[in-house]
């Protein structure tokens, strides 16, 4: 009488569940989503509202940093000279709701040729008319 060779699965079950118990644990501690950089609580010197620089951008090419006045084509060397003595180079912007996006870009550039590292976008809508 021939003998049939049948293959023992009762360790393959016991790894099998024990890989499900494994990954049922794992799964839920498992980060999710995106990593994000939170504004800080506490105020020191280098971040009260008075030390922060805000573009805006509007029509016609005109830049107010923190409401001097300058064209686009003066901003890069006003923010070389701000910036040069500046830890915190940091930069919001500001536009004027009816401007192309690319005037929007070109600032950006000018920003980041003139040394700022961080440029925030405030997400406001507003006009010329509203200044």
């Amino acid at each position: 009488m021939a003998r049939k060779a049948e293959p023992n699965v009762v360790p393959l079950c016991d790894v099998l569940l024990v890989l499900i118990i494994i990954f049922m644990v794992l799964t839920p501690s498992m980060q999710k989503g995106f990593d994000i950089k939170l504004p800080e609580t506490t105020q020191d010197a280098s971040s009260t509202p008075g030390s922060l620089i805000v573009l805006t951008l509007y029509s016609g090419d005109r830049v107010d940093i923190n409401k001097a006045q300058w064209t686009l084509s003066e901003v890069g060397d006003e923010l070389r000279r701000v910036y040069a003595t500046r830890q915190d180079k940091t930069a919001f912007i500001r536009a004027d709701a009816k401007l192309p996006y690319r005037k929007i870009i070109e600032l950006l550039d000018i920003a980041k040729g003139a040394g700022v590292e961080v440029l925030g976008i405030i997400p406001e809508y507003f006009t010329e008319e509203e200044e």
